[in-house]
C-alpha cells in the first residue's frame, strides 16, 4: 500500500494514454455493435427468407432427380423467374407470363456458375398445355408449368427457383444505391406501370431501380438474344454490389425486397449454404445464350432456336452439373437411354423425363 502525503495529489495519466485509452473503447464499441448488427442482420434475414418461402409449392424435387440434392455437396441448378407483375398491375404472380427466365448451374467443386438466358419467345414445347409455344406463356400455368418446360427444354433438373415480380427488382437495386451498368444506346422506355418514361444516356453508370429495370425489360433496339445478355449483365453488377463490404449496412433493406416481392422454394439454411461461392469473392461466371432465328412465318412473332446449338448448350449445362457420359443428349428434350446409367450414380439424377401435369388441350393460353 502506498502512502500519500497530505495534499499530494495522483498523477494524471499522460494525453497519450487518454488517446490511447479512448481508441481502446471505441475500438471495443465498435466490434460489439457490429456483433450486435451481424446478430440482427441475421435474424431479419432468417425472417425474410421465411416471408419468401414458397409454402403453397408442393414440388419436393426435380423428377430428374432420384434424390434431394444437398448444396453443401451437390451440384445445383437455380431458375430465376423475373413475372411481368407489379403491386399497381395486380395481376396476380401465378397468373402472369415470365419476363426473364435465367438458369444458374451452380458446381460445388470448382465453385464455378454458367448463367443461360432463355428467350421469352422461344418455340418450345409446354407440358402444362401439351403444345409448343412461346416460353413466356408457360407461367400462366403458375411456376411449376415454367419448371417444368425449362427442363423439358434443357434436359436438366431446376432444383430452385426464385420468382419475382418489378417491384422486387426495383427495391433490391434501389437498396444497394444503385447498379453500375453499360448502357447500349439511348434508350426511352416505359416503366413498371407503363405510364412515365425513362431516359437514359449510352455508357457506362449508375442507375437507379426504375432504370435498371427499364434497361432489362426493353425489346425495342436489339434481339431477345441481347436483351438475355443485357439482363446478365445488370444480375452481374447487382450480385457484385451486394457482395461488396459498403453493401454490409445497406442488408436490411435488401432483405425486406425480398421477403416482400420474391418465392422461392430454397430454405433459409439452403441460403445459407450458398454463401461458400463468395467465400473468396465474386465467382467465376460464365455466360450462355440459346442460338437461333427470328420467325415471322405464321404472323406471329417467335424465337426458333436451333436444335445443334441447343444440344451443345445442354451438354454444357449437364457437364456443369457433372451429369455427362450417362444418357447424352441427342435431341432437344430427349436423350440416349442405351447409355450407361450407371454413370450418373450420386449425381442424384434421373434420365427419364417426365411432366408433372396432365395435358389440358383446352387451356390455351
Amino acid at each position: 500500500m502506498t502512502n500519500l502525503r497530505m495534499g499530494q495529489r495522483k498523477k494524471k495519466p499522460s494525453k497519450k494514454k487518454l488517446i490511447l485509452r479512448t481508441f481502446l473503447i471505441l475500438i471495443g464499441l465498435m466490434v460489439v455493435s457490429t456483433g450486435t448488427y451481424a446478430y440482427w442482420l441475421t435474424k431479419k434475414a432468417e425472417e425474410a427468407a421465411n416471408n419468401a418461402y414458397d409454402k403453397d409449392n408442393t414440388r419436393v424435387k426435380s423428377d430428374l432427380r432420384e434424390s434431394i440434392v444437398k448444396p453443401m455437396t451437390d451440384n445445383v441448378s437455380i431458375l430465376f423467374v423475373g413475372i411481368d407483375d407489379s403491386e399497381k398491375r395486380g395481376q396476380g404472380s401465378e397468373h402472369s407470363r415470365s419476363d426473364a427466365l435465367l438458369l444458374a448451374t451452380l458446381n460445388n467443386k470448382s465453385k464455378s456458375v454458367k448463367l443461360l438466358s432463355i428467350p421469352r419467345d422461344s418455340y418450345v414445347y409446354i407440358p402444362y398445355v401439351d403444345r409448343k409455344d412461346k416460353i413466356t406463356h408457360a407461367h400462366l400455368g403458375g411456376t411449376n408449368a415454367t419448371i417444368d418446360t425449362v427442363e423439358n427444354l434443357l434436359n436438366v433438373p431446376v432444383d430452385y427457383y426464385y420468382r419475382l415480380n418489378f417491384d422486387a427488382f426495383i427495391e433490391i437495386v434501389d437498396a444497394l444505391g444503385g447498379v453500375e451498368v453499360d448502357v447500349p444506346y439511348e434508350l426511352h422506355e416505359l416503366d413498371e406501370n407503363d405510364k412515365r418514361t425513362v431516359n437514359l444516356k449510352p455508357g457506362l453508370q449508375t442507375v437507379n431501380g426504375r432504370e435498371a429495370l427499364a434497361l432489362a425489360r426493353t425489346r425495342k433496339q436489339d434481339s431477345d438474344i441481347q436483351r438475355g445478355e443485357r439482363q446478365q449483365m445488370i444480375l452481374a453488377a447487382i450480385l457484385k454490389k451486394a457482395s461488396s463490404v459498403t453493401s454490409f449496412t445497406k442488408y436490411d433493406n435488401i432483405l425486406e425486397a425480398v421477403g416482400n416481392n420474391m418465392k422461392t422454394n430454397m430454405t433459409f439454411n439452403e441460403m445459407k449454404s450458398f454463401f461458400e461461392y463468395i467465400k473468396g469473392g465474386m465467382p467465376k461466371v460464365d455466360s450462355l445464350t440459346l442460338k437461333g432465328n427470328d420467325d415471322t412465318s405464321t404472323g406471329i412473332y417467335y424465337y426458333q432456336l436451333d436444335e445443334p446449338a441447343l444440344t451443345e448448350t445442354q451438354n454444357i449445362l449437364r457437364t456443369q452439373l457433372g451429369l455427362t457420359d450417362s444418357n447424352q443428349v441427342d435431341n432437344a428434350g430427349e436423350t440416349d437411354n442405351t447409355a450407361d446409367s450407371n454413370n450418373a450414380e450420386g449425381s442424384g439424377y434421373n434420365s427419364d423425363y417426365k411432366s408433372n401435369y396432365q395435358s389440358d388441350n383446352n387451356n390455351n393460353q
